[in-house]
């Protein structure tokens, strides 16, 4: 069995308030319970939950202090005594959901995510935006050797939310999906588990550079919201016979698109809500809603079968996540581009730097 020199002190990015900024400082490394995991985190994706999670934006109450990110990739080099299937040297991935009770109603039927005890990485708990980071055993996603750690972090939140929303959706193979959001990181990925799921998408999203991203990663039509005079006319005129895609997959993080996705979506379509747009709410005419049968859903962060369908898919090679490398040290800068909406694809801190 492998063995690993842990230090005492560790780099990490800390929020001390509500509102950040995020603090790169030296705090102490953790040791592992009975049922958990120390992971040397060797990069990790940064998700626009991290900000919303500083900005205290949503009403769920954070750690505080805390350690954000929650799409940790590294290597395992201690655990607890009744960890049974981990050995150390493996490769392993900290997620959203950072440990469930295992026992109740939701966790019984896979539905751990709704779990009511539910332990959230970068949030209730510390997460990865730090060198060595703590995790339930039977919540961490196990890695393939040969799957390159930094290409794979962003599959841990935002591959596997996509994956699990395609799926949530209902679409079929050669049935046509909207994706709102779709040149940001989780877009760029959704994008791609369609196409490999079979289904046609309509990208939409703003500018330029968004179109020519959305396009190389086999979007059969781009609607720029930027510009467009009717968004509605021309999302539907892109599907077949005008009738509007038979699901919309809404990764938006402004409260408007969720207003207009029922509007396009063709009779019978779905409606997955999974941004998280602060103090939004959702708006469809009830009259239209039922004449047309549309099903508007709610979609949250996948199972641990969802898990390791999402990574089986990416150590395949059918999904190539988009990202930039960046130190640790420079996650504000990544943080003030997402406020300004300047990203395209994904970005992953390493944390050695």
């Amino acid at each position: 069995m492998a063995t690993f020199d842990i230090p005492t002190e560790q780099w990490a990015q800390v929020v001390e308030k509500t509102g950040g900024p995020s603090v790169y400082k030296k705090i102490p490394v953790q040791k592992p319970g009975p049922d958990e995991v120390l992971i040397n985190v060797k990069y990790s994706g940064v998700c626009h939950t991290d900000l919303h999670a500083m900005m205290g934006d949503w009403p769920l109450d954070t750690k505080m202090p805390f350690v954000g990110g929650h799409e940790g990739a590294g290597v395992v080099v201690a655990k607890g005594e009744l960890v049974k299937d981990i050995e150390l040297g493996d490769h392993a991935g900290i997620k959203w959901l950072n440990g469930s009770c295992l026992a109740c109603s939701f966790c019984m039927q896979a539905d751990e995510p709704l779990c009511p005890h539910a332990l959230l990485s970068g949030y209730t708990v510390d997460g990865s935006f730090q060198e060595y980071a703590i995790a339930k055993a039977a919540h961490v996603a196990h890695i393939p050797k040969g799957v390159e750690l930094d290409a794979v972090a962003p599959v841990l939140c935002a591959g596997i939310t996509v994956y699990k929303g395609l799926k949530e959706s209902g679409a079929r193979p050669g049935q046509w999906v909207a994706i709102v959001g779709a040149g940001g990181g989780l877009g760029s990925m959704a994008l791609q588990y369609a196409r490999a799921m079979g289904l046609n998408t309509i990208a939409i999203d703003g500018g330029e550079e968004k179109a020519a991203s959305c396009k190389n990663l086999g979007a059969s039509a781009y609607v720029d919201f930027m510009t467009t005079k009717d968004l509605v006319a021309e999302v539907k005129a892109a599907t077949p016979e005008g009738l509007g895609p038979h699901a919309v997959i809404l990764l938006a993080v402004q409260e408007k698109p969720f207003q207009q996705a029922t509007e396009y979506v063709r009779s019978r379509g779905t409606v997955i809500c999974i941004g998280l747009p602060a103090k939004a709410y959702l708006k469809a005419p009830v009259f239209d809603t039922v004449v047309r049968m549309i099903t508007i859903k709610g979609s949250y962060v996948g199972n641990r079968q969802d898990t390791q369908e999402a990574l089986d898919f990416f150590a395949r090679g059918v999904v190539n996540v988009p990202f930039k490398t960046v130190g640790l040290s420079e996650l504000g800068s990544v943080f003030d581009m997402m406020k300004d909406g300047k990203i395209v694809g994904r970005y992953v801190v390493d944390t050695s730097k």
